[in-house]
């Protein structure tokens, strides 16, 4: 196997785009353990420590540019990241462990596309872009766009995501996420990312997104839309969670059945909403 350290986007695209069998070696946390287990074997390794454009990040009067290298503790511990916003920053606080954490990176977490691991998953809920970078130039693309099924994107050989725009969104509006797993650090059996915009009593605007619960993140329009203009009364919220649970596609495994991880869905979701109201009367 090759190893390459380049020290600029363009080289790294330079390597990618010259060893077919090349993968992006960011944290490793997940990468590593693949490679270990026999699951992938990759000709070169190309990675990305030396760039520092990718650790890079910039706020901008609506939002926030996270670099490709931004590790989930630097995420978790980032207080620009507030508001609709907020619901990133509290997925990676809540992901693994320390140790994890420390190696992760938010770009790592889309180029797996784990559909168990919770950063997609407060990605999407946060209607967050992503720029990706190839010998064409780069362009700018929702994150959801690029999660096409388990562990696989619709990234192209030779590109990678160097770095995530998080919209400020609503004022008032605020981010939340709440996992259920059977154990800390654990992969979480059901997790729930949620951005939530109150007018008063009654539900503005919300935007909901399941990690565990199929081969991608899952958002179902009717299930926000059927919360929109609702006081988020208890028949409300079922309904919603019956509308998410219906289009759920869980596998069955050692944290729980498919037909379990159904269950959950509207008990979390209430869960969820219940935390996101309250703080966003604070």
């Amino acid at each position: 196997m090759r190893y390459a350290e380049p020290e600029s986007v363009e080289a790294a695209l330079s390597a990618l785009s010259t060893h077919e069998d090349a993968l992006c070696l960011a944290g490793g946390a997940s990468l590593v353990a693949m490679m270990n287990a026999g699951r992938i074997a990759p000709g070169m390794l190309v990675s990305l420590h030396r760039i520092p454009e990718l650790f890079r990040i910039t706020e901008t009067g609506d939002g926030v540019w996270l670099g490709a290298m931004c590790t989930h503790r630097t995420v978790a511990a980032d207080t620009r990241l507030r508001g609709a916003m907020e619901v990133v920053r509290a997925a990676a606080r809540q992901l693994a462990h320390p140790a994890i954490r420390n190696m992760a990176t938010l770009g790592g977490s889309i180029g797996l596309a784990d559909p168990q691991t919770e950063l997609p998953v407060a990605l999407v809920a946060a209607s967050a872009l992503a720029e990706v970078a190839s010998a064409n130039g780069r362009r700018v693309v929702p994150v959801e766009s690029l999660f096409v099924d388990s562990h696989r994107t619709s990234l192209q050989r030779g590109e990678l995501v160097t770095r995530v725009f998080l919209p400020q969104g609503a004022e008032g509006a605020v981010g939340h996420h709440l996992r259920y797993s059977r154990v800390a650090a654990d992969y979480p059996t059901v997790s729930l990312s949620l951005v939530l915009d109150m007018d008063g009593d009654t539900c503005r605007q919300v935007r909901i997104v399941l990690g565990s619960c199929g081969p991608v993140p899952l958002h179902v329009d009717a299930a926000d839309q059927r919360l929109v203009g609702t006081r988020l009364e208890a028949e409300d919220v079922a309904d919603a969670g019956g509308l998410l649970a219906q289009a759920a596609a869980p596998i069955d495994d050692v944290r729980g059945s498919a037909e379990y991880r159904r269950m959950l869905i509207p008990r979390l979701l209430g869960r969820a909403l219940s935390q996101a109201r309250e703080r966003a009367h604070v």
